[in-house]
């Protein structure tokens, strides 16, 4: 077994980039790396520690590790076909599973990687590390889909710190990706007193967390960085399917969520001419009281439905959220307000996602049962602005987790009563919020002083970026009063 955890790292690493250089994308790599990992440890737990093997005997590693040439190739390919149709953590993994290394000789060097190493002996912190750190290199380098918005560690890391879920507490991301708020908030969880009771880890691995994405790669990618963390037994804590297409009927303590940033929710649709369209959708749901296509405004939605009676949420969320006017986006935040308590409210930077220019917040609050008095469960939001005046990058200038120690000492978390205003940090009161023109909720007022600056604007990539976002947001506004428009009036 490789002692150095560096040299392992490294070995991983310069494979993916040899495989890249020969047209093989770091995706394509990581999912077959994710496909033979799973079936060599399996071997492993089996020879080294006794457990029964998972896997159906004509499909696990030690049929596949000695072959070469075409029977490898013809072995793998059909392995991947049977365990698509496993059940539990084996069919989530392996969901419509294929293979991306047809070349024998490509396949016969990633199988001998694994093969070479006794992947069961190293700490599921350092196997994790290696499968995490292949991970964010693949959402760097693709830079749009499922690592377009890749959350940045240190704000996923703040998000858990500040709620606070406890063990025994049921923690959910709707849009999962590929899991960094269920393994930080497992890793919060494992450090609380307690943990180490046996129940106690039984419920951490296997109840008390869960998640959903629509992407079947996605979701493969989530389950398996789980396992390699020691989370899950058999059963998969991860599920693909569209969050939003109905109410699950399971209600959670804690929600952690980033939920994909494209504005619009579609879907496809298959002619009798076996053409195909893309048609813009409207989820009709029950519980959703406002109908709109805006994919962020329905995942909000989603969200209020399925917290628990007190449950209590983090989302990172688009500033069209916060401001986009029309039916659906004023009567949403103003739910929130009312029904909600909406106490905090962080404007985060530009320059820490992988897509240029975007413009983001984290919204933090609670449920709570309705007041007899008719009153807002929300009493004032605090908005912290770490936006203006400030400059990250993803290469010279990273977001770390420091530049959030003074959000988390402001946020006062468990004695919100004891907040003090600063200059980045300030109070509004909800019988205000109430009153502002379409309840908008886009709230600043630190000066800019790169408006002072012609040197220090940002980059034209990142203006240009600013700037169709705007237009599209505008486009979508004046969409939503033609609709208004278009309808029939009543008599």
């Amino acid at each position: 077994m490789t002692t150095d955890y560096s040299t392992l790292v490294s070995k991983v690493w310069n494979f993916a980039h040899v495989l890249r250089d020969q047209g093989i994308s770091y995706g394509d790599y990581i999912e077959q790396i994710t496909f033979l990992l799973f079936l060599k440890m399996d071997q492993e737990r089996t020879e080294l520690l006794g457990e029964p093997s998972i896997i159906p005997a004509a499909w696990r590693w030690e049929k596949l590790g000695p072959l070469a040439g075409d029977a490898l190739e013809l072995q793998y390919r059909h392995t991947l076909e049977a365990l698509a149709k496993e059940k539990g953590l084996i069919g989530t993994i392996y969901r419509k599973a294929q293979n991306k290394l047809t070349d024998p000789a490509k396949l016969k060097r990633v199988v001998s990687l694994i093969d070479n190493e006794t992947w069961i002996g190293i700490g599921v912190d350092v196997k994790g590390s290696i499968y995490e750190g292949l991970l964010e290199k693949n959402a760097a380098e693709v830079k749009s889909g499922a690592g377009q918005y890749f959350t940045p560690r240190p704000i996923i890391d703040v998000m858990v710190k500040l709620l606070d879920p406890r063990i025994g507490e049921t923690v959910h991301d709707p849009a999962c990706g590929t899991g960094g708020f269920l393994l930080s908030a497992y890793e919060h969880m494992r450090q609380q007193p307690g943990a180490q009771d046996r129940s106690n880890q039984r419920k951490l691995r296997e109840q008390s967390l869960s998640g959903t994405d629509i992407v079947d790669e996605v979701v493969r990618l989530c389950g398996m960085n789980l396992y390699l963390h020691g989370i899950g037994n058999g059963e998969s804590p991860i599920s693909c399917g569209d969050a939003l297409a109905s109410d699950p009927g399971t209600r959670y303590d804690v929600i952690l969520t980033n939920p994909p940033f494209g504005k619009k929710s579609s879907y496809r649709v298959i002619g009798d001419d076996g053409s195909v369209a893309t048609e813009q959708e409207s989820y009709e749901r029950g519980d959703f009281k406002f109908t709109t296509s805006n994919k962020q405004l329905n995942f909000m939605q989603h969200i209020l439905t399925i917290m628990d009676s007190n449950g209590r949420a983090g989302v990172v969320l688009p500033d069209n959220v916060l401001f986009e006017a029309g039916s659906a986006g004023e009567g949403i935040r103003r739910r929130l307000l009312m029904q909600f308590d909406f106490h905090t409210l962080l404007r985060l930077p530009t320059g820490i996602f992988y897509a240029n220019g975007v413009k983001a917040n984290v919204l933090f609050f609670d449920k709570h049962a309705p007041r007899a008095d008719g009153k807002p469960n929300t009493k004032a939001l605090w908005v912290y602005d770490l936006r203006t005046n400030t400059n990250f990058t993803l290469k010279k200038n990273p977001l770390k987790r420091s530049d959030l120690d003074d959000f988390a000492a402001c946020y006062c978390a468990g004695r919100i009563d004891q907040r003090t205003e600063t200059d980045r940090f300030k109070r509004f009161g909800v019988d205000d919020l109430l009153k502002r023109d379409k309840l908008n909720l886009d709230i600043f007022w630190l000066k800019d002083e790169s408006l002072d600056d012609v040197d220090s604007l940002p980059p034209p990539d990142v203006i240009a970026a600013q700037i169709v976002d705007n237009l599209q947001a505008a486009l979508e506004a004046f969409q939503s009063v033609a609709d208004e428009l278009a309808k029939p009036v009543e008599a």
